[in-house]
Order: structure tokens, then sequence, then C-alpha cells
């Protein structure tokens, strides 16, 4: 038990490092949070500093993710099996992600360090969410409905992808779903009032730091 709440507490520590703040403060001197959509996330680094930023970003917040459910969960197993850590410590980083300790608990709203663990946990179930969120993203141009689209399809995911995986594996996917749409809330009251702002990748594509 020991070891499993160690991986996991070192699992929330790595989620909790603020990458986005890190580098609106790098880059723009400035705080994330106070900024174009307030959110501490690489959406928000995208457009206010453009593709490199957010490049480093996004890789960084995955990598939470996955460096908890692959490298760190490992350690924790024993008392449960190897794939329950993956779950427990996935969990633990996206929200440290969520709720980061080292920016008073205000951090981003975690769909990336997700993604990162659900690769870590199962990795096809992760590469076809992450592709749902690209076809609804660059289809309505809303990465709020990429985002909440791809979490909610990651169960069912689940029960096409991989027959008989394990209750938890449906727990961890429906957990997510549900933390992603609460932390997207603001998100759908713009979007039920028309106001939520749109993020064209595709014609933004190389240009460097999007127009405002």
């Amino acid at each position: 038990m020991t070891a499993l709440l160690a991986a996991m507490a070192a699992s929330y520590l790595l989620g909790a490092i603020p990458m986005a703040l890190m580098v609106g403060r790098i880059v723009g001197g400035i705080d994330l949070r106070n900024a174009g959509s307030g959110n501490a996330g690489a959406t928000n680094v995208y457009r206010l500093f453009g593709l490199k930023p957010y490049l480093v970003t996004l890789s960084f917040d995955m990598f939470k993710g996955w460096a908890a459910s692959a490298l760190i969960a490992p350690h924790g197993a024993g008392i449960v099996s190897g794939d329950r850590a993956a779950i427990y410590c996935g969990v633990a980083a996206v929200i440290g992600h969520v709720w980061t300790i080292f920016a008073g608990f205000r951090g981003g709203k975690g769909v990336a360090t997700a993604a990162g663990a659900l690769l870590g946990i199962a990795p096809l179930v992760a590469l076809s969410a992450i592709g749902v969120y690209l076809v609804m993203t660059l289809s309505t141009q809303y990465v709020a409905i990429g985002s909440m689209a791809a979490a909610v399809s990651s169960p069912p995911l689940v029960y096409l992808l991989m027959p008989g995986a394990p209750l938890e594996l449906y727990l961890l996917c429906g957990g997510l779903a549900v933390l992603i749409i609460f932390t997207h809330r603001v998100n759908i009251r713009r979007l039920m009032k028309g106001e939520e702002g749109k993020t064209d990748f595709l014609s933004k594509l190389g240009r460097g730091k999007p127009e405002k």
C-alpha cells in the first residue's frame, strides 16, 4: 500500500507541473489565467503565442499522463495489479494537472494529460479518442466540443476495441469523461450562448503566432 500511495503522490506532483503557466511566463511574461480564455492549458497558449509554444505545452502535458501510467505506476504495483496501479496513477496525474498544488490549485482542463494517461493504459482506445478529437475540433473549430466528444467516446471505444476489458477501465474512462465535462462547464455555457471562441488550426498551421 505504501508503494502505491507513493507512486500516486509522485504521479500527482508530475501532473501538477503547470507547463502552460511556465510557457506563459517565459514567452510572454504573463499569467495565462489572466489572459486569453483564462485557461492554463495548451489551447490558450496557442491562441496567445502560436504553434511552437503550443506544441511544447501539449507534448509535455500528454507526457505527464503517459509517464504516470507507464513509468511510475509499475513501482506502485504489488497490493494491486500493474493495470490497476496504472489507472490510479493516471488519474492522480490528471487531478494534479487540474488542481495543481504549484499554482493555487488552478490548473488546466485535463484533456491532454488524460489522453497521455490513457495512452499508457489502453493505447488503441487513446489513439481512437484522439482521432475523434481531431475530427470534431477541425470540423467545428471548437476545441471544447472536440475535447468533450473524445472524452465521451472513450467508454464506447473500450467496448468496441477491447472486448473483455476490466470494469476498472470503463470506470476510468467514464470518470475522466465526467471530469472533462465538468472542467468545460464554462465552455458549455459559452457554447449555449454562442460566445465560445473558435480555433482554426488548419488555416493557421505554419503561420507561427495566430492573429488576434
